[in-house]
């Protein structure tokens, strides 16, 4: 795609709407994407495009969290939940929200904002909420909600649900996420947040990722290729049988077992293939990161990151083929040899 140097000089994209720095293309690009795929409604919803969904819970929990004197609110998460929510949450030390820990273990009367990742990172299982207050207030963070990863059974509907480029297409470097709220004044407050953070979003990212979303919606139309989510859901799916067959072979490893369901969007019956592996080491191996990266010189990260076990790690399934195929190598190694 080409961008002529004086496109773009602005900071407004379109003064009508709510989300004025949101490109009119990329607004587009993302309801036919979802209709395309049967994976969100985007119906009555204000679309509010940010910085990757990282920018997009802070602005959330910005305007979820009371303005008031009642001092900050608790957000939860189930563990194992995504290692960086902690790290988000608590970084600005805000006096409107703090890291209130697992969702499974609160017991804490009053307001709280649940994070429900669904599927989840780092184990991949399919989630809802689990501390059923009426007092709750729910972010659904939907990165992995996309056919290559699971079964797409209906289209979510829920009041704020955050997704971003760099899951659904792969493209994290342009670093682009869009919330879809059905609330206009929580719409507003996440706008705010983002203007008062960045005056906005990169308009040249935007049009990138409205190019790339037309592109893959495109793909699902063409009868005589195969699509991006077909060509995607493959490469997934032949990885996995690969990583289930090494565990099985050294039995010193294991990895989550999930239920088959119809996904709509493919009109078959399969199971979850999550972007990452949540390895499990046997009973002889107390911590597996420390393990993995000294015996067989593996990079992991720690289930303690995620509120879990030592004996758990995540391991990412999107790297290039060449280092996957070397992880596969060392993990079916009976020896401590490295390539």
């Amino acid at each position: 795609m080409v961008i002529p140097g004086w496109q773009s000089l602005s900071y407004f994209s379109d003064e009508n709407n709510l989300c004025w720095f949101l490109e009119p293309e990329l607004g587009k690009e993302i309801v036919r994407v979802h209709k395309v795929v049967g994976n969100a409604v985007t119906q009555d919803r204000y679309i509010v495009v940010g910085t990757g969904s990282t920018q997009l819970y802070q602005a959330a929990l910005y305007a979820l969290s009371p303005h008031d004197e009642s001092g900050p609110i608790n957000v939860v998460s189930t563990a194992p939940y995504y290692s960086s929510y902690p790290l988000i949450t608590d970084y600005l030390k805000s006096g409107l929200y703090r890291w209130g820990g697992d969702a499974k273990t609160y017991k804490e009367d009053g307001p709280y904002i649940e994070l429900v990742t669904s599927p989840n990172n780092p184990d991949g299982f399919l989630r809802e909420s689990v501390v059923n207050s009426s007092k709750g207030i729910l972010i659904h963070d939907l990165a992995y909600y996309w056919p290559q990863y699971t079964p797409i059974t209906s289209a979510a509907d829920h009041d704020v649900m955050l997704f971003t480029a760099s899951k659904s297409t792969g493209h994290a470097g342009m670093r682009i996420g869009w919330a879809l709220v059905k609330d206009r004044e929580t719409a507003r407050k996440m706008i705010e947040y983002i203007e008062l953070n960045t005056i906005g979003v990169s308009k040249d990212s935007q049009l990138r990722v409205a190019k790339v979303l037309k592109v893959v919606s495109d793909s699902c139309g063409n009868e005589t290729a195969k699509s991006f989510f077909d060509h995607s859901y493959d490469a997934m799916y032949e990885r996995w049988k690969l990583l289930k067959q090494a565990a099985k072979d050294t039995k010193r490893f294991s990895v989550p077992d999930f239920a088959s369901q119809r996904c709509n969007f493919f009109g078959r019956v399969f199971e979850q293939q999550p972007a990452f592996a949540w390895f499990k080491c046997g009973e002889e191996i107390v911590d597996c990161e420390k393990f993995l990266r000294e015996e067989k010189k593996i990079l992991t990260k720690s289930g303690k990151h995620f509120g879990d076990e030592l004996s758990y790690v995540r391991i990412s399934m999107l790297d290039r083929d060449t280092n996957f195929n070397i992880f596969l190598h060392r993990i079916s190694s009976s020896s401590n040899s490295t390539l």
